[in-house]
């Protein structure tokens, strides 16, 4: 997930673009195909993107909300409130969603067994819920109150400084497959154990909402690779989530590579799918107040007795978590090319949207900077441009 908060920018060197691109490498893995799987098509052609400074619509640069240990989906009571905590998605915001949302919201049943008093009960069971946070964390984890708990209209409010189409999650890449989500080094069993679940809830979900009105579709995928190692590293989530996986070792074929994992898997467009979950929230009965909360006190003086935090990297200053780090990603946006149909990873990513080619690749961590960087720009036309000369 992208950020787009105004918080003050830090003098922090920027990594380059080839160093991003090997964390991409790194972080999509891959696993050794099934001799059962259905194989793609042989005569199957790639349109060539047509990679040109002239081409470029727009520059877009946002922050990925990032903890080393992995993202926070936690509990905790705040006098007589329950303060149920839902952020630093790293660059799986998107992808991970509807995921954590629902373990977050599975919280709630634990709280309300573990309560002594039963007018505490009688509230929650009541379901008046706030949600802090209206990107497509936030938005996910309202619609699932809605579903579960709805009671009437105005039974959930967000709560949000930014609302669509202002807000982090509008600048994601939104390719479903999570990526620089925690170090493993650095990760727990619990945490591993609710990554995995959330990659699986959030995979079916989406499987639900693939259609033109909230912007999802399935899409054919290459990891475009240099090292026949690389094709044995598990896929993030599990190999199931990844239907149709094939290794092809031809690289005339591949734009020069010789090793590519190809498989299927969904893509969103932040814009129509944000506004569509909007317009779900709202026709559910859901409220929104735009309000910009600056501590714990304020949140302690809200009227609901269940607050979800879904602030993504605000959480950092709102709630004094230090492990979270901003990753900065710059992406170069170029005209839309209908005929583009699949995605790539490795060496950046390229991403076919209506709304335009999204070719990415940068990982600049502590880097606030919200400023296209052109050297970066140039770095990623060029990359990208190296590639389709082999097509």
């Amino acid at each position: 997930m992208i950020s787009t908060s105004n918080q003050k920018v830090f003098a922090n060197s920027r990594r380059s673009f080839l160093r991003g691109a090997l964390s991409t490498s790194a972080l999509l893995m891959a696993t050794r195909p099934s001799s059962s799987v259905i194989a793609f098509a042989q005569e199957r052609r790639f349109a060539p993107v047509k990679v040109s400074p002239n081409r470029i619509i727009r520059e877009v640069v946002g922050l990925r909300p990032f903890r080393a240990p992995g993202f926070v989906v936690a509990a905790e009571r705040m006098g007589r409130k329950l303060l149920v905590h839902n952020y630093g998605h790293g660059g799986a915001g998107v992808t991970l969603s509807w995921g954590t949302a629902s373990l977050a919201v599975d919280l709630i049943r634990d709280f309300i067994q573990s309560s002594p008093r039963p007018n505490v009960r009688r509230r929650i069971n009541a379901g008046r819920f706030g949600v802090i946070g209206c990107g497509v964390s936030g938005l996910s984890t309202a619609l699932l109150l809605q579903r579960r708990y709805q009671d009437g209209p105005g039974t959930v409010t967000i709560y949000a400084k930014d609302l669509p189409p202002e807000t982090t999650s509008n600048i994601a890449g939104a390719h479903w497959s999570p990526t620089l989500v925690y170090e493993p080094q650095r990760a727990t069993s619990l945490f591993t154990d609710q990554f995995a679940a959330a990659c699986k809830t959030s995979h079916r979900a989406f499987q639900n909402l693939v259609s033109n009105e909230y912007g999802v579709r399935w899409i054919e995928t290459l990891e475009l690779l240099r090292h026949e190692a690389s094709l044995g590293r598990e896929m993030p989530g599990g190999a199931d989530l990844y239907p149709n996986t094939v290794v092809h070792r031809d690289p005339e074929r591949y734009f020069g590579f010789p090793f590519v994992r190809h498989f299927n898997t969904m893509l969103i467009e932040p814009a129509v799918y944000l506004r569509a979950l909007l317009r779900d929230f709202y026709v559910a009965g859901g409220k929104l107040i735009v309000k910009d909360f600056r501590s714990r006190e304020e949140i302690a003086r809200l009227p609901e007795t269940i607050v979800f935090n879904c602030t993504g990297l605000g959480a950092r200053a709102l709630f004094d978590d230090q492990e979270l780090v901003p990753v900065r990603g710059q992406l170069v946006v170029l005209l839309p090319q209908p005929e583009i149909d699949y995605c790539y990873l490795g060496g950046g990513y390229m991403f076919p949207r209506r709304d335009g080619i999204i070719l990415g690749g940068t990982w600049d961590h502590d880097d606030w900077s919200l400023t296209p960087n052109p050297e970066q720009t140039t770095e990623i036309i060029e990359t990208h441009a190296q590639i389709m000369q082999a097509s």
